[in-house]
């Protein structure tokens, strides 16, 4: 490793430095000899912490996203359904299920779901190989740069959304705009910029909770969207929501561009359209990084994380996606206002997670507060496959209140795994798994749902909860082996 750039080092790690003299090695802060030293190059963080940091960036970005998605589905039905000619809506009782399904709506349902995965799975691919290019790029060129370039992109698809509601084009154009925002990183580069910035930013100590203020501004954005998406379609139809996206998006890119202070020192020289940006990725998981010293146990917990984050974030995203079918099912029946009520309950549990988390820190390893977040989710997932009431299902949704606070603590130790210089690269490819974690669980979680219905119709959430008991073994052997290796050490010494 580089020998420390001593300028570099911001006061507060110094202060910590010192404070962690006397006290044990925390094994995920052991990295190449060094813990948590700043090294020197582009990635050196600058010699005073930033006035502003990018929470309003990755609010505005998730607000957009989260208002355009279902506004996008809710459109392609209506417009494929004005082209075959399908006047119809669904029935509002659900317990009536002898008449037989229109066999337009089930074409319209098709042709709906079908072009909603073309356009998901086209910016999927072409972001794959875009967000690890930048995000590697802005170890060396900054992250500001990643921040404008994907918020712009977003702007320039929502433009092309316009256009085909104003002109009336082809649905199939829908495509062409997700490919544009695909090329400049889409919403996973905005991911990737915000998580690496504030793993620039902040102390090993307190980086924990800044990832998960992030992933509270991710459920707080997401719940006002879906609450002012839907009130304002109906209001006044979809144009006016979309030029409100539009808005969001370039009012995000401004911040960033005008408030948000680089944390690394830019390199001017440093290209963009290069292959050692895929080949530093590669690098991170195939030797860990590009410290010396690394040995095979640190490359194995760097995949370990990584696939325990692969579980979990799946899990959210394809259990997330049967809640409302669930629920307008019989037994439960649930009307329109009850189904916000479940969903804002929801999102309600990523604030309950953030105050979770601040407090078991105090007297908890992460770990161990990683194991008390799945331990809430499998609880709720439990309830959920058994619930045939409102009250159950309520009571589900509230022992769920800390199921977030795994995903904030796996993202801090493969941050604390890798070097400085490479945190652009990590969140890159973790925004990437991330990116394939929503189509997998989509995919498993739909399909799974009709299969098991008629045996068991909450399967599916038994299902996840299994699951999660993978990365909760993980996490837990994993802290054992490294709390067993800092009593050895500390035994040597």
């Amino acid at each position: 490793m580089d020998e420390p750039d001593t300028a570099a080092i911001l006061p507060e790690d110094l202060l910590s430095a010192a404070s962690l003299d006397d006290q044990p090695p925390d094994s995920d802060d052991v990295h190449g000899g060094e813990a948590g030293v700043q090294t020197t190059g582009a990635a050196a963080r600058p010699a005073c912490p930033p006035p502003v940091s990018v929470e309003p960036v990755l609010f505005l970005s998730m607000f957009s996203v989260a208002l355009q998605a279902p506004l996008c589905t809710q459109y392609l039905w209506d417009r494929i359904s004005e082209d075959l000619g399908y006047n119809g809506s669904k029935s509002s009782d659900c317990v009536n299920s002898s008449a037989p399904p229109d066999p337009l709506q089930k074409e319209v349902e098709t042709l709906t779901a079908h072009w909603n995965l073309y356009i998901n799975l086209g910016g999927f691919l072409v972001g794959i190989l875009v967000v690890p290019l930048l995000g590697s790029w802005s170890d060396v060129a900054g992250r500001r740069l990643v921040l404008v370039l994907p918020n712009l992109g977003l702007a320039l698809q929502v433009v092309v959304y316009l256009v085909v509601m104003y002109l009336r084009l082809p649905v199939a154009y829908f495509l062409v705009g997700r490919l544009l925002s695909g090329l400049s990183g889409d919403f996973n580069a905005v991911l990737a910029g915000c998580f690496a910035y504030v793993a620039d930013v902040s102390d090993r100590r307190s980086r924990t909770f800044r990832v998960a203020v992030l992933e509270a501004c991710l459920g707080l954005s997401g719940m006002l969207a879906s609450i002012i998406g839907g009130q304002w379609r109906r209001a006044q139809g979809y144009i006016n929501p979309f030029w409100l996206v539009l808005a969001t998006n370039l009012a995000s890119a401004l911040y960033a561009y005008l408030f948000v202070r680089e944390s690394v020192h830019p390199d001017p020289s440093a290209k963009l359209l290069t292959t050692r940006h895929h080949k530093a990725v590669w690098r991170l998981y195939s030797t860990g990084g590009g410290s010396e010293g690394v040995g095979r146990f640190h490359r194995c917990k760097l995949w370990l994380y990584t696939l325990c984050f692969f579980l979990v974030v799946t899990v959210h995203f394809g259990s997330r996606d049967l809640y409302v079918l669930y629920e307008l099912s019989s037994p439960l029946c649930w009307s329109s206002a009850l189904i916000g009520y479940g969903s804002a309950a929801l999102h309600l549990a990523y604030l309950s997670s953030l105050l979770g988390l601040k407090l078991m820190q105090r007297c908890l390893e992460d770990s161990w507060v990683a194991l008390v977040g799945l331990a809430s989710n499998i609880i709720g997932l439990v309830v959920f496959s058994v619930a045939d009431s409102t009250q159950l299902m309520f009571t589900g949704y509230g022992l769920c209140f800390l199921f977030m606070a795994a995903t904030p603590v796996l993202r801090s130790k493969l941050s604390k795994l890798v070097d400085p210089s490479e945190q652009g690269a990590l969140f890159a490819s973790v925004a990437c798994v991330e990116s394939s974690c929503y189509l997998v669980g989509s995919s498993l979680f739909n399909s799974l749902y009709p299969a098991t219905r008629h045996f068991m119709k909450g399967f599916t959430f038994l299902f996840a909860a299994i699951v999660l008991f993978i990365p909760a073994g993980i996490i837990g052997v994993l802290q054992c082996l490294d709390q067993r290796r800092a009593r050895r050490e500390s035994a040597a010494s």
